[in-house]
């Protein structure tokens, strides 16, 4: 006899109506997916490129008929839960292609991640939907980078796409991903150093994260109140 808990930690086959229920289960109460039915955060921030919260299926099959969408980038990364392989499973019969690309939204960024994402955006199938869970602070920091990349626009502008209007809120611990980009500001009107040139050149990841933590010791903790992934 196979016991509950045993049972929940077994991987969800799709293919069984068991499977099924237990990955919309976890879509729409596990991973807050009730909340999304009405609010998507979706936004479209270039002539190519959207930002937007954690789809369903329901949504996918939307997206691909209204903004004929060719590419989605999961933000979250591979994942075993029921939302990812839902999303999988969507674009797949969407004729849409489902790239992982995991980022933080409370840590500095590695050097190679911010590489790798500029090369991501030069070589996707446009147009794009770019995703995390909530829409607000990994699309943020990566939607930046998509503007600076492959739009050319100056950090300090491209900035904008980590503000209120996307639910991003700079006072908690993903403050963390604005403080990155003024890092580089900062030295960059030192330096003269593009970007670009700043990544290559390689930063310390654990002195920034430190100095970001040790600003934010009085500050009031908003990620607490939030309940924030």
């Amino acid at each position: 006899m196979t016991s509950g808990a045993a049972t929940m930690g077994s991987p969800i086959d799709l293919e069984t109506p068991a499977g099924r229920r237990r990955a919309r289960k976890e879509l729409i109460w596990g991973d807050h997916g009730f909340l999304r039915l009405k609010f998507r955060n979706l936004h479209r921030i270039s002539d190519e490129m959207y930002r937007a919260n954690q789809p369903s299926p329901e949504h996918i099959a939307r997206y691909a008929k209204e903004l004929g969408l060719k590419t989605i980038l999961n933000l979250r990364g591979e994942s075993p839960k029921g939302y990812y392989l839902l999303e999988k499973e969507a674009c797949a019969r969407n004729g849409i292609e489902l790239v992982d690309f995991q980022m933080f939204s409370r840590d500095i960024p590695p050097p190679e991640n911010v590489l790798a994402a500029k090369k991501l955006f030069d070589s996707i199938a446009y147009p794009a939907l770019m995703h995390c869970k909530s829409g607000a602070d990994r699309a943020g920091i990566m939607a930046v980078l998509y503007m600076h990349f492959r739009k050319g626009e100056p950090i300090g502008q491209a900035l904008e796409m980590l503000s209120r209007k996307y639910l991003h809120i700079k006072q908690g611990k993903t403050g963390v991903l604005d403080f990155f980009f003024e890092a580089y500001l900062a030295e960059s009107a030192a330096t003269g150093l593009s970007f670009q040139e700043w990544v290559e050149k390689g930063y310390d990841r654990a002195a920034l994260k430190a100095k970001f933590l040790k600003t934010r010791k009085s500050k009031l903790n908003v990620d607490e109140i939030m309940r924030r992934e």
